[in-house]
Parts: C-alpha cells; structure tokens; sequence
C-alpha cells in the first residue's frame, strides 16, 4: 500500500494563484467580451534586455560546438557568474563573501521552499503576516506547523507576526521563542520596507536565541530610498543567523528563464537536539547537491549579462518604468481617499479595501465590474483581510486603465 503524506491533505484546498487564475477564467468564459486588465500575479511583462539576450544567443553557439559544449553544470553554480555576484552585489556594499557560500538555482521560490529540509521538523516557526504564500505552505507540507484552523485561517504551531497600518506594518518580536524566521523586504505583499534599525532588532533577536533568519531579498532592485538595507548581511552579526535568498526574475525578467540565488555563510551555524554544531552551508551543499543538478549554462551566461554596463543600465531603465507604474497606482487610489501602502521602494501597491468589502469582495467588485484583476490580500494571510495588492507590472497603457477604470466605480 502507497500512503500519502497526509500534510498535503491538511492544506488549504489551493494555491492563492490558482484560485485567482480558476475565478477569472470562469468570469472570461461567461463574459467572452470582457477587456480583462491582469495587475494581480508578480510576473513581468517587459522582456529580457538586449544585453542579456545576446549573451543567451552567444551561450547557445558555444552549445552546438564540441570544443565548446558543457554538459552538467556545477552544482553550486559556475564561478564566472559567483564572481559576479560577490563582486556587484555584496562588494559593493563592503561585505565579502567567498564563492563556496552562494549558491545558484532555479528560482527564489524554489530555494526559500526547499531550505526547510535542512531545519529539523520540531522548529518554531514565524512569519510576517500578510506573507508569501510559499513559505507556509512548504513547512506545512513538511509536517511542522501542526493542523489548519479554517475558521481562524491559521496554523497551530506557527507564530504570525501582524503586519498592518495599525503598526506601520512593523513585525514585532515574538513573544513565543522561536527558531526559523521568514522576513522579506522589500516585502511581498505589502511592498513596505524595514530601516537597518529594525531588521538589527532581528538579527540581535536570532543571535540571542540561536535562531536562523529566512530573508527573501528578491525585490532589492527596487528600492529607492537611500537608508533602506538592500542586504540582511549590512548588519552587523548577520553572517552568524541569516540566509539570504535573491533573484533574477523581477530586476532581470528571468520568471521564465529561471535563475536566482541563494547565499549560505560559513558562520552560520545549527545544532542537533544532543547540541553539536552542525555547519548549515556543508548541510545546504549537501542538499543541492544530491538533489540538483544546476541551472544551465546558457541561463547563467544570460544571468552573468545582468551585471554587465550596459546590462545595468538596460534593467535599471525597466526598473524606472515599473516604478513609474507604482506611482501612477499608488497616486491614483491615493486620489480616491483609499489608504494606500508600499509602490515607493517596491513593485507592489497594497491597499486598504473601501468600507464595507472584505479582500474577495473587493476582488469580485473590481473583476465584474470593471475587469480589473488584483489580488485578495486575505490570501496572503489572516492580517491580511481588508486589504489589497495591485502590481506595477503591466504596461503603461492597462495600468493607466486600470487605474481610471477604478476610479469610476462607487463604493
């Protein structure tokens, strides 16, 4: 007999995303003439750069060459692309690194599921709530948070930690000792960021209590203002309880070529029930090792285009206009008299729903009546409810629409 793990069958009955995509596509069935602007899924609209692309197109001749073909790729990543990395993206901010500690993959998503398999099945665990859906579901599936409250819409053994405009969306200290914590920022859903002071609460948190944190970079490029960490690692001790997960998708337009990264300090450390030391990057090494065989070459050679001059200045133009497009939404709803949050160093607009609506019945409102999709912010967790995420993600044009569709409407 093949028995299931039966965590799956304590989930939620699906995926947030899935639900939006089965609602919709019911909604165009029935309304073939429906004009539907989509500002609700973090997917890019604008393609890869030139840059990029013409790295991609020079890897994939050296494919069809024998002198010149690879096969598997390294594990953990090639070098000329680490080297990158090390040197952009964490040098440039005075913190060193060496190439054994990042780790290349297929996707942020992927990685901040995945890492939980090295932790042991009795940690505590806490998020910001709202939170990317992900990194519930994946410990759920794991086996570690316990049964599903539909009615509370909570875990029982996970520690939520509010994030609302009642406490400028600031997660406060657990009042219950944790040991694996989830912090992303900018962050998803919110689009809200935390100061090097707070996130030093953080860390100074993880190093009292040996705790690891779980911190999800992926919208860096994004940030605008100038004392706002583009790195957990720019505060001091982080080296020593934090894992870094960063991406290619939404700075470089990788949500479908894949590539992102994981980066995995020597200093960081776990330890077993009995209390030896265990060294967290050999454990995670170990992992991807046996259970990846890493990300192309072609994708890493397109990836290593990112931090090329002209790579720099052909995303960071990208990045303008979709910022351009947060602040046409955050403007817009703001002139309406909604509360509106994030879209500053962020991609995302979350917003407090009108008077009356709940997250799925602002959701219904705006689908039927003026065919816009966003995304419930209960769906992101029970802080959530009352609100709403819209993404600057779409063109100029549906999210110019968008935004005077939404403006016409009554509430």
């Amino acid at each position: 007999m093949a028995y299931v793990n039966e965590n799956y069958l304590k989930l939620p009955g699906s995926y947030l995303f899935a639900d939006i995509g089965r609602k919709v596509n019911a909604f165009k069935k029935d309304n073939p003439e429906a004009d539907i602007i989509r500002l609700g899924i973090g997917d890019v609209t604008i393609p890869l750069v030139p840059a990029v692309i013409e790295a991609i197109h020079k890897a994939t001749d050296e494919m069809s060459k024998p002198e010149t073909f690879r096969g598997y790729s390294p594990e953990q990543g090639y070098d000329f692309l680490i080297e990158k990395i090390i040197t952009h993206d964490y040098n440039s901010l005075g913190i060193e690194f060496s190439n054994d500690e990042i780790f290349i993959s297929d996707g942020a998503k992927s990685d901040t599921a995945n890492m939980q398999e090295i932790f042991g099945a009795d940690n505590i665990v806490a998020v910001t709530d709202p939170v990317y859906p992900v990194y519930v579901d994946s410990n759920a599936m794991a086996g570690r948070l316990g049964e599903y409250d539909s009615n509370e819409g909570k875990w029982t053994n996970l520690v939520y930690l509010p994030c609302t405009a009642e406490n400028g969306f600031i997660p406060s200290l657990p009042e219950k000792k944790v040991d694996m914590i989830y912090l992303c920022y900018p962050n998803n859903p919110t689009g809200t960021t935390l100061t090097k002071d707070q996130l030093k609460k953080w860390v100074d948190y993880a190093r009292d209590n040996k705790a690891v944190i779980l911190f999800d970079g992926a919208y860096e490029a994004y940030i605008t203002q100038p004392d706002i960490p583009h790195s957990i690692y720019e505060i001091d001790g982080a080296k020593e309880v934090a894992i870094e997960f960063r991406s290619f998708s939404k700075n470089a337009a990788f949500t479908g070529t894949r590539c992102a990264y994981t980066v995995v300090p020597k200093e960081l450390k776990g330890y077993t029930k009995s209390g030896d030391v265990v060294d967290m990057n050999k454990l995670w090494n170990r992992r991807t090792s046996t259970k990846f065989n890493g990300v192309s070459y072609i994708v890493q050679k397109g990836a290593e285009a990112v931090y090329s001059e002209e790579g720099q200045k052909q995303i960071s133009e990208v990045i303008a206009f979709y910022m351009e497009n947060a602040r046409i939404i955050r403007e817009g709803l703001t002139s309406m008299g909604l509360k509106v949050f994030g879209g500053v160093n962020s991609p995302y607009v979350w917003l407090k729903t009108p008077e009356g609506y709940d997250s799925w019945q602002f959701f219904d409102k705006l689908l039927k009546e003026v065919y816009v999709v966003g995304t419930p912010g209960v769906g992101f967790g029970p802080s959530g409810e009352r609100y709403f995420r819209l993404t600057a993600f779409g063109s100029r044009e549906n999210t110019k629409e968008a935004i005077e569709r939404i403006k016409s409407l009554k509430f």
